[in-house]
């Protein structure tokens, strides 16, 4: 069985499909469910839970998706699948040891929400710690919390726009990316072999440099301009992407080399172990 289709939880194989559209890993709900519960019957025990689930008048049920995926004779059957918001309810429903590590941690992360809320500066000082363990360099993550706060500025000037969802970000961010570095973010993950990870957070330091010029630009031609449409809003995307596009086609005629890098945290870190 292909390994990138698996996961591994205290040495129990949990299949697992990722979805390039919704770009979102969908996990095998009995292989989880067999995994926290300790039954001998995992099918069983989420039929049982299921019927519960509905009674008690829960939705996460309804939520869960059916794949075919490869069984242990080789063969491939349709099985439930859930993505990691909708597993992790499932979860919250299983009163076993097993999964308690996991109520616990939801439980630890929701109130560090409303701590950061209060006080983004611990935001700030629990990002630097987490990126720090992870083994990414002081000098990285000065840069990537600098990039934070140059994104913040440019979503705060799209408020101001008029740009308030998500999917509205969205095709911004994909306007700047394209303009800079020649490619959709989409293209760009798939570049640097990533799935589900953030995209910065696998840049190298002048990618990180580029795109947060390019994203400070977007934010002062937007303040000059004052766009009050949204295609007026991605021609200005355009614009501040521009600028760093022309930066970063300078540096590469200058240097000979690519600054679009092919490397990710994990082959970065790599390299730095091996030296």
């Amino acid at each position: 069985m292909d390994e990138k289709k698996l996961a591994i939880f205290k040495g129990k194989k949990i299949r697992r499909h990722w979805d390039d559209e919704k770009e979102k890993w969908f996990f095998s709900v009995v292989d989880i469910v067999g995994v926290l519960s300790g039954s001998i019957d995992p099918r069983n025990y989420w039929k049982v839970l299921k019927i519960r689930l509905k009674e008690d008048g829960s939705e996460v049920v309804t939520k869960c998706n059916q794949l075919k995926m490869e069984a242990s004779d080789g063969k491939y059957y349709l099985t439930d699948v859930a993505d990691t918001e909708t597993m992790f309810r499932i979860i919250q429903s299983i009163p076993s040891p097993n999964a308690e590590p996991f109520k616990l941690w939801l439980a630890r992360v929701g109130y560090e929400r409303v701590e950061e809320t209060e006080d983004p500066e611990k935001a700030i000082q629990r990002a630097m710690a987490t990126y720090l363990k992870k083994g990414y360099s002081k000098n990285w993550v000065d840069l990537r919390l600098k990039s934070i706060e140059i994104r913040k500025d440019l979503t705060n000037e799209w408020n101001e726009r008029g740009v308030k969802t998500n999917d509205s970000f969205a095709i911004l961010t994909d306007d700047i990316t394209f303009a800079w570095a020649g490619m959709r973010t989409k293209d760009y993950k798939k570049h640097k072999d990533l799935k589900k990870e953030n995209l910065r957070d696998n840049m190298t330091n002048l990618e990180l440099v580029l795109n947060m010029l390019a994203e400070t630009a977007t934010t002062e031609i937007s303040k000059t301009r004052k766009p009050e449409t949204f295609p007026e809003n991605r021609k200005v995307a355009i614009e501040g992407g521009s600028v760093a596009g022309r930066a970063r086609k300078d540096i590469e005629k200058k240097s000979g080399r690519s600054v679009v890098s092919k490397k990710n945290f994990k082959k970065l870190n790599t390299v730095k172990r091996l030296k």
